[in-house]
């Protein structure tokens, strides 16, 4: 059932829409009468998924479009952009909300004692180009076209992994922190137009990213020790954030890394 709101009728453009945050994302802002552009790029195996997610956002009468493609080719990008250009131009009510959860990177050493096992040139080039430059060019795409509807809202999923060390982290380490760059410049650039631009920074996560991190049981042991509320985070607790930060009301916050982990790093 659909909630009477603000959003309604306003389109997400959501990059790694098919898992983790940006599943749970997509899903949630459909409650709010929220059509759904979603970004993802899987295999045939992991397509019913997609499907399911699909199918949840039209059972709340939302619309959904979705393409499996790599979000970091620039053909591809610019195909979509054109596509979706195509499907919403006409809309009164156009792209309130980007998300840019995209969570492919490498997870190498620098400097392991085999050095056949470091980060290389083109891991390093892949992983920021994915995890944080790709969100200046999908933005550039959406303005270029003139798809942001008024007092639109950018959000990038960091993590306290741009702060900390974590073992083979390095790669997206940088990446994080990039994209946290990016998101400040956009911020400025884009104000006269009143759009905001705010990094997430999520506590640890049950995610298929989390998943994939070397000693991620250490890391979520440690998490749930420090956190006051003795708990992870939720990809819940995401969604439910953004839906608040994309209120009106909150027009003035823009530029920031916004931590939603309950204090995790508190303690």
């Amino acid at each position: 059932m659909k909630i009477d709101n603000w959003l309604e009728g306003h389109w997400a453009l959501v990059l790694g829409a098919s898992s983790g945050f940006g599943a749970e994302v997509s899903q949630k802002l459909s409650e709010y009468g929220v059509n759904i552009i979603g970004v993802h790029l899987d295999r045939k195996g992991t397509m019913a998924n997609v499907e399911k997610i699909i199918s949840r956002i039209e059972s709340n009468g939302a619309k959904a479009k979705f393409f499996n493609i790599n979000a970091a080719d620039e053909e591809k990008r610019d195909k979509v952009l054109d596509e979706i250009s195509s499907l919403i131009s006409k809309d009164e009510k156009k792209i309130k909300i980007l998300l840019h959860s995209l969570a492919f990177g490498s997870l190498k050493p620098y400097l392991d004692h085999d050095s056949s096992s470091n980060v290389t040139q083109k891991n390093m080039e892949m992983t920021i180009d994915v995890m944080a430059n790709s969100i200046v060019y999908w933005t550039q795409g959406v303005v270029k076209r003139s798809l942001f509807s008024p007092n639109a809202r950018i959000y990038g999923m960091t993590s306290a992994g741009s702060r900390k060390i974590w073992p083979t982290y390095g790669p997206v380490s940088a990446a994080k922190s990039a994209l946290e760059s990016h998101i400040r410049q956009m911020a400025v650039e884009l104000a006269p137009q009143r759009i905001t631009a705010n990094s997430l920074c999520a506590g640890v996560t049950l995610t298929p990213a989390l998943d994939k991190i070397p000693g991620n049981n250490d890391i979520i042991d440690e998490a749930t020790k420090n956190n006051p509320s003795n708990r992870l985070t939720l990809t819940s607790d995401i969604s439910g954030s953004i839906i608040a930060l994309s209120h009106p009301g909150a027009d003035w916050i823009t530029g920031n890394v916004i931590m939603v982990d309950g204090g995790e790093e508190l303690t």
